[in-house]
């Protein structure tokens, strides 16, 4: 099965958010599935299940309230943003299968960089020695997922500081610049690539085209 895959540059995330939702509730069966990369200006983002006690001291970043799952993260320059826009029904595809391929992806990733990392089961996401470098959320409507990954490469870790990440306190955060520590740092668009890759082997698609 194909794909369609965007490359966004650098956008506001309020503006992607109202964007994946429009794409869902407008697309009809037959509407092809896409891929969109960004990076994020820096914003904290509210999951549906996120609670006000963990975002610490946002200051001058905004929070901005989303419908995906999970508690709070922090998007920024520097970190890969992917979400996923398919219909998991006509894949057939379990949610639990789409987390796994994401988390498969990114260890697979980091693999390539000699950099040993798993998966939690209480805790989606992918880690590092205990600390977390790539985060998850999804959100299914009308059976078709949207949302997807945010996985860290060589960004400003301090906004970290300020929320419990993922509603975890205490809970370190990593980015793959801190593992490889050579220079120059990782290249956002080879990581990229690697990641797109690895998705579609493990959600079994092939890139149709550019978007």
């Amino acid at each position: 099965m194909q794909v369609g895959v965007r490359s966004l540059g650098i956008t506001h995330y309020s503006r992607v958010l109202e964007a994946m939702q429009k794409f869902t509730s407008e697309r009809s069966e037959h509407t092809e599935d896409e891929i969109w990369i960004t990076e994020h200006h820096p914003v904290f983002t509210q999951g549906q299940a996120g609670k006000a006690e963990h975002v610490l001291m946002p200051g001058n970043i905004p929070v901005i309230q989303s419908d995906r799952g999970g508690q709070v993260t922090y998007h920024g320059p520097g970190q890969l943003v992917i979400y996923l826009l398919i219909n998991i029904k006509r894949k057939k595809l379990f949610v639990r299968d789409l987390v796994c391929g994401i988390e498969q992806s990114i260890i697979e990733v980091l693999g390539a960089y000699d950099i040993i990392a798993a998966n939690r089961v209480d805790a989606p996401g992918v880690y590092v020695d205990g600390a977390k470098i790539a985060a998850l959320g999804l959100r299914i409507r009308r059976m078709c997922s949207y949302h997807g990954l945010s996985f860290n490469i060589d960004m400003d870790l301090e906004p970290f500081q300020r929320i419990n990440p993922c509603g975890m306190e205490n809970l370190s955060v990593t980015h793959l610049a801190e593992q490889i520590q050579s220079q120059p740092g990782p290249d956002m668009a080879v990581v990229a690539k690697l990641v797109l890759e690895r998705l579609l082997q493990h959600l079994d698609y092939s890139a149709s085209h550019a978007l």
